[in-house]
């Protein structure tokens, strides 16, 4: 059960007074039945903030919900602790003070002095080498040592021989339990931490007592039920003490502001809320309906997934991996293509295979001992590839090495195909080649976001100071001029550059001399003003031409001014939106890993691949795939989604954000189509007589694929 805040929560009972036939609201994912909509739909908005932790790994920051699966996808990597060594594990657990990581380390070095049947290690045999092993019996004997009765293994981990060892030729090569995998246990098993306490029913089922051992006795005592920590209990009550009158005037102001709420009107929904709690109401805007996807592909519907995952992969790391990118609908022709091997799918392979053989990792060791060529060339690939499946060792793919071996990877289906590329792209992101880079992306990618941040507070600064100066000057302006009366007490318009308008189109005179001099960190068009500003002064002084022409000269002035501020701030913008798309650029060049647009009202999410442009749609279950292929989908999409719910709405955003580079991805696709599709007309209007070649199909340009990246 997730837990609030990082306490316990409990789930609300059913009313008992229910009717069969009574129209009730239910919370999906906890059953917990409400009569009242408002009060409903609180419950709703509490699940979804974001104060939950899951319980078993103790990720905290999730809404209720995403606690549930975490709490379901740790509780599988729980280990399976044998019945031989789980009483000393909870015991060791059992009202131990230790923090939960010198916990976990303490249990691991406690299972490891404790072998049980079962037990895959090491052993030493005649020759004093050592092997693998399993340990099948246990021979206890009061007058020697105790000793095992083992299995040994070969590579395959079938058994060969048995043999009885002593204790002291059995070794762990590595920690049956890490660390990792024992803190879900230790939070699984217990209710509380500091102290850490089991279960009742797990404490009862493996006879361990509830009272504190005596060295606990001073520290921690048992009150209804529940055990404390004493310095922790008698800091609580300190703290306690001194809120206990200000939570009763809390209460009591609570319970009058409930009583005049309950004579107010109810408030309006707040919206974005969950999506199917969202109902039609009169004011909402004529909704489009949502175009259905395309599901026309070539491969199985089942192997999209797949298909989709490590086409992105081998486009976002190509440099890496040497490989010259390529198109999804060349790739996804290539997977389906029947007979010979293509050169775009050798090529597939052999980048990977030969990343994992530079790694130098346990994955093909064994490689080492067969002489197999130090070059993966287009002839002997396809021996690497079965030594990689022999590894794995995984039942679906196994089956097929003698098929590869025979020279026919061509005939296997593309889910196979996908399938073996799926775990060759999962050991490749397992060396420490592909982590040093993802690292390297990691830190990249802060860099240019701190640079980021630093320019958004720069320029705030600097807007800031720009208009604490025109304040300034606004009230020096006008200490100067009299605050703008003129000689007969009437107040006349002020230009930029201080000098004062009569209502007939006439300049006063100007008194007193032009504006103090302005911070050093001032931008350019306001020293532009100054500078003004004392050269129609001067010239005023000077007495040469008369009011109406200085009049006409100041306001062409004035409109020069105007004109170059105008400019100025045309390429201040030009720079600030070219600098927001360097950075955008540069960001997308690092990226981890891509993300999915959005969801839907039924969960369903929205994919889209900037080298590909389509935009993918995968159901909730992940079992259908379909794809919108041209604007008028998209635009039809968009006025589907409702804004007031928060997935729609959060789907809709993202959209928007990369609607014209999806626009112009789909519009420079529908060209390239609308190309293939007029050669390919021109290819089957030729003669009979002449026999084109297939290489000259528009359809069949990935058989033209070379690889300009490849290592020599």
């Amino acid at each position: 059960m997730p837990l609030l805040k990082k306490k316990p929560f409990t789930l609300l009972e059913p009313p008992k007074d229910l009717e069969p036939n009574e129209l009730v609201y239910q919370v999906r994912f906890t059953k917990e039945i409400f009569r009242d909509y408002e009060v409903y739909l609180n419950r709703i908005n509490l699940y979804r903030q974001r104060f939950w932790t899951c319980k078993v790994s103790g990720k905290g920051n999730l809404t209720y919900e995403e606690a549930l699966v975490s709490e379901k996808h740790a509780a599988e990597k729980v280990p399976e602790i044998p019945k031989e060594l789980m009483t000393p594990a909870l015991r060791t657990i059992h009202f131990s003070m230790l923090s939960l990581k010198d916990l976990a380390d303490t249990i691991a070095a406690k299972l490891q002095e404790h072998l049980f049947v079962g037990a895959e290690l090491h052993g030493k045999r005649k020759k004093g080498d050592l092997c693998p092993c399993k340990i099948l019996k246990v021979l206890e004997d009061s007058t020697v040592k105790t000793k095992y009765e083992v299995a040994w293994l070969d590579r395959n981990k079938k058994v060969t021989e048995t043999a009885v060892v002593n204790r002291d030729d059995l070794i762990w090569k590595k920690s049956p339990f890490s660390r990792n995998s024992l803190k879900p246990f230790i939070r699984k098993s217990t209710r509380q931490s500091f102290p850490w306490v089991l279960h009742d029913k797990l404490a009862e089922k493996y006879r361990i007592s509830m009272d504190p051992p005596q060295d606990l006795k001073g520290i921690v005592f048992i009150q209804d039920g529940a055990v404390y920590n004493k310095r922790k209990k008698d800091a609580m009550e300190v703290k306690d003490s001194g809120k206990l009158k200000k939570k009763k005037v809390e209460a009591e102001e609570a319970e009058a502001t409930k009583k005049e709420d309950n004579h107010q009107k109810e408030e309006p929904i707040k919206y974005p809320i969950d999506d199917l709690l969202v109902q039609p109401e009169t004011d909402d805007p004529v909704f489009t309906v949502r175009p259905l996807p395309s599901r026309d592909f070539n491969v199985p519907m089942d192997g999209v997934g797949d298909l989709l995952m490590v086409w992105d992969f081998l486009s976002s790391f190509s440099k890496l991996l040497h490989l010259w990118p390529f198109s999804l609908e060349d790739f996804e022709n290539a997977i389906c293509r029947k007979g010979s091997n293509v050169n775009l799918i050798v090529e597939t392979h052999s980048s990977l295979i030969r990343l994992l053989k530079s790694e130098k990792d346990e994955c093909f060791s064994a490689v080492q001992k067969r002489t197999r060529a130090l070059k993966i060339t287009l002839t002997n690939w396809t021996d690497y590839l079965c030594d990689f499946l022999e590894i794995i060792n995984i039942g679906d793919l196994s089956t097929h090495i003698t098929t590869i071996k025979r020279g026919h990877y061509g005939l296997l289906d593309a889910q196979v195909k996908l399938g073996i590329l799926r775990e060759l792209v999962n050991q490749v992101l397992e060396t420490d080649i592909a982590r040093e880079k993802l690292a390297g992306y990691v830190e990249e990618r802060q860099v240019l976001l701190s640079m980021k941040r630093g320019e958004a507070l720069e320029e705030g600064r600097k807007k800031r100071e720009e208009k604490e100066w025109l304040k300034a000057k606004s009230v020096d302006n006008g200490a100067t001029n009299g605050h703008g009366v003129d000689s007969t007490g009437n107040n006349q318009p002020v230009l930029s550059n201080g000098n004062h308008i009569g209502q007939n189109g006439q300049i006063a005179k100007n008194k007193g001399e032009a504006f103090s001099t302005r911070p050093n960190h001032a931008s350019n068009r306001f020293r532009h003003l100054e500078i003004e500003s004392k050269k129609t002064g001067k010239k005023k002084n000077m007495g040469v031409e008369s009011q109406a022409e200085k009049g006409i000269d100041l306001t062409k002035k004035e409109a020069s001014l105007l004109l170059r501020d105008e400019k100025i701030a045309a390429s201040t913008w030009s720079i600030k939106e070219r600098r927001r798309a360097y950075f955008e650029r540069e960001l997308e060049k690092r990226i981890l890993h891509t993300n999915p647009l959005g969801k839907d009202r039924d969960y369903n999410r929205y994919w889209w691949f900037k080298r590909d442009g389509r935009v993918f749609v995968e159901s909730s279950d992940s079992k259908l795939w379909g794809c919108y292929c041209c604007k008028e989908e998209i635009d039809a999409l968009m006025g589907s989604l409702n804004p007031k719910g928060e997935r729609e709405r959060a789907l809709q955003k993202q959209v928007e954000k990369f609607y014209s580079r999806i626009c112009l991805e789909l519009q420079k696709r529908s060209k390239d189509l609308a190309t293939k599709i007029a050669l390919e007309e021109a290819v089957h209007r030729r003669s009979t007589r002449v026999r084109a070649l297939p290489r000259e199909n528009p359809a069949n340009a990935f058989l033209n694929y070379v690889n300009r990246w490849k290592e020599d």
